[in-house]
C-alpha cells in the first residue's frame, strides 16, 4: 500500500444525541469535539442522530399495521360481477 494516503484509523466515541447512549469503537471519521471516556482517556466524539438505542426497529417501538383483507377489498372493487 502507498504510505500517507489512508485516513487515520483510531478509537472514536459515538454518541446518540436522542437517547444519550455512547459507545467506543474504531473509525476514520474526523471530528473537532473530544470527550473523556470511562477509562480516563480522551477520545474524539462523533454525534449521531440515530443508533440502535433510538431506532424504532431495534427498540420495538415500531408499530406494524396488518392490512388483512386486501385481496377481498380488491375483488370487491375490481372483481368480476
Amino acid at each position: 500500500m502507498k504510505p500517507n494516503i489512508h485516513p487515520e484509523y483510531r478509537p472514536v466515541v459515538f454518541m446518540d444525541i436522542s437517547s444519550g447512549m455512547s459507545f467506543l469503537t474504531r473509525s476514520t471519521i474526523s471530528t473537532k469535539e473530544t470527550i473523556k471516556w470511562e477509562d480516563g482517556n480522551v477520545y474524539p466524539l462523533a454525534k449521531v442522530e440515530v443508533s440502535s438505542a433510538s431506532h424504532p426497529f431495534y427498540t420495538g417501538k415500531k408499530t406494524f399495521t396488518v392490512k388483512t383483507g386486501r385481496v377481498e377489498k380488491f375483488n370487491q372493487k375490481y372483481g368480476r360481477k
